[in-house]
């Protein structure tokens, strides 16, 4: 089953992805999270995680705060389409 906010208008939404997105934006759910602990939390690599970081923010999903380290969060837009 995947999480309703992994489902992207502007790319090819393949099933290897949606479990990506869907792993990404339950750690999201909870707490701010860096993309090192993305990383720890959802065992997946980090270019898979920067990967479908991208695509989410693209899409208005998530945002991010920071310069140098950014902390990845979910925005009210990704908040909204929960519901």
């Amino acid at each position: 089953m995947s999480h309703p906010n992994a489902y992207l208008k502007n790319v090819r939404n393949v099933r290897c992805g949606l479990v990506a997105r869907t792993k990404i934006l339950l750690v999201l759910a909870d707490n701010f999270c860096s993309t090192t602990e993305l990383v720890n939390k959802t065992g997946l690599s980090y270019n898979v995680v920067m990967y479908h970081l991208r695509l989410l923010y693209n899409e208005g999903i998530v945002g991010h705060k920071g310069v140098r380290k950014y902390v990845w969060l979910t925005t009210s837009v990704g908040q909204t389409r929960l519901i």
